[in-house]
């Protein structure tokens, strides 16, 4: 069934643009102009795709976008799809399955995080290098009678492509920090007292996205880059209050850095 599925997505897909793309990107709230500057693009409302389903939020577009990034093939997701939509954890994870039938062998994850970290400041970018599931969700959960998978998520985020962020971050003189992500259900923001019980199990940042596509990916055989970008200080640990507008405001304005780093990437992969 779920191979029919995509199946069905990716000849609409091809349909409107023949590529085959190695590098998946999903770009998060607020940081969609990158695919602005994709050459020779098609875009795809996610409406018009068989199976996906229609991004809700404010700063998430909700199409795909195919073409050419710093001379190489992409699909881009300008937004992305949360549980806190109220769609169900396969409806997220599902644009991921289909890049991987595209021929897609690397995906950038690009968030807006809150930072627990003291040390981090809105309009910081941060490399992923772990997370923390806090969701209660996970894509890889069998339905009755359907085999498991115990799949090992240590290295989840690809230690050659952070290596190479690392080294192309400081020739581009942008400071690039590294940090454990620390995903919830959303879409309430966290209370004081839960950031106090986060910072005191190692997070460094925290969202509502990222982890069930990482986590779909490297059950594909995935590699995966993780960034985000800090908007706002964590609940008990700012004095601004949090609000989705800020963290659009903040996240357009980090998205230069981001876009310059990902291009680079993408020149050197």
């Amino acid at each position: 069934m779920m191979r029919t599925k995509i199946e069905q997505a990716l000849k609409l897909i091809l349909m409107k643009k023949m590529i085959q793309p190695e590098i998946g990107i999903v770009l998060g709230s607020g940081l969609g102009v990158l695919a602005e500057e994709v050459e020779n693009k098609a875009v795809i409302p996610f409406m018009e795709i068989p199976y996906f389903v229609s991004s809700t939020v404010e700063g998430h577009e909700g199409v795909l976008v195919l073409g050419t990034l710093a001379g190489k093939d992409v699909v881009i997701m300008r937004g992305r799809l949360h549980y806190y939509e109220g769609y169900s954890i396969e409806e997220i994870t599902f644009p991921i399955q289909v890049m991987k039938a595209m021929g897609v062998t690397k995906l950038f994850l690009t968030n807006a995080s809150g930072a627990i970290n003291n040390g981090y400041q809105p309009g910081d970018l941060i490399l992923i290098k772990d997370h923390i599931n806090f969701m209660g969700i996970n894509p890889l959960r069998a339905e009755k009678g359907e085999p498991l998978n115990f799949l090992n998520l240590t290295g989840v985020y690809s230690p050659e492509l952070r290596k190479l962020a690392k080294t192309e971050a400081e020739k581009l003189h942008v400071n690039l920090q590294e940090g454990i992500y620390a995903a919830v259900t959303g879409p309430t923001y966290e209370t004081p007292a839960e950031i106090k019980m986060f910072k005191k199990i190692g997070a460094d940042i925290i969202g509502m996205s990222t982890v069930p596509e990482a986590i779909i990916a490297r059950a594909l055989g995935l590699e995966i880059l993780g960034l985000a970008c800090v908007t706002n200080q964590a609940a008990g640990i700012g004095k601004i209050k949090h609000s989705h507008r800020t963290t659009l405001e903040i996240a357009q304005k980090v998205s230069f850095n981001l876009n310059k780093l990902i291009k680079a990437l993408l020149r050197k992969i």
